[in-house]
């Protein structure tokens, strides 16, 4: 499903200058409408049916069919060989619509101290 290495995308051309700037992608927005964290994880609906969309762009069809197991955003991004940015804005899109589901890692009850990170950090350093 990944770019194979060397291979050339379709989107640059001889230059290798991306064709299809990021801004045109995401319609000028610059902001998801969720804000996804990097490590959130997006699923794609079993029943999506995303051919239905006339107006997604194929960038949006490739997050669906990656999206068929489990995976972080960040990996998609680099999947895609986008920006962490434009991917967000792009599966915002999609959850808009019903054809990706993200969910966010938990919040972490407990932050360890700051004299424990320190003292972590003292003992690495004297190894």
């Amino acid at each position: 499903m990944w770019a194979e290495p060397g291979r050339p995308h379709d989107w640059l051309d001889a230059d290798a200058v991306p064709v299809v700037r990021p801004y045109t992608l995401t319609g000028g927005r610059v902001r998801a409408a969720g804000g996804f964290d990097l490590v959130a994880y997006v699923l794609a609906d079993r029943n999506a049916q995303p051919a239905v969309h006339l107006d997604l762009h194929p960038e949006h069809l490739r997050l669906v069919a990656l999206a068929a197991r489990p995976v972080p955003v960040a990996e998609l991004a680099a999947g895609l060989d986008l920006a962490v940015g434009v991917v967000r804005v792009l599966l915002g899109d999609l959850v808009d619509r019903g054809l990706v589901t993200v969910h966010q890692p938990s919040a972490g009850p407990y932050l360890p101290d700051n004299n424990i990170l320190k003292a972590v950090v003292s003992g690495l350093r004297a190894l």
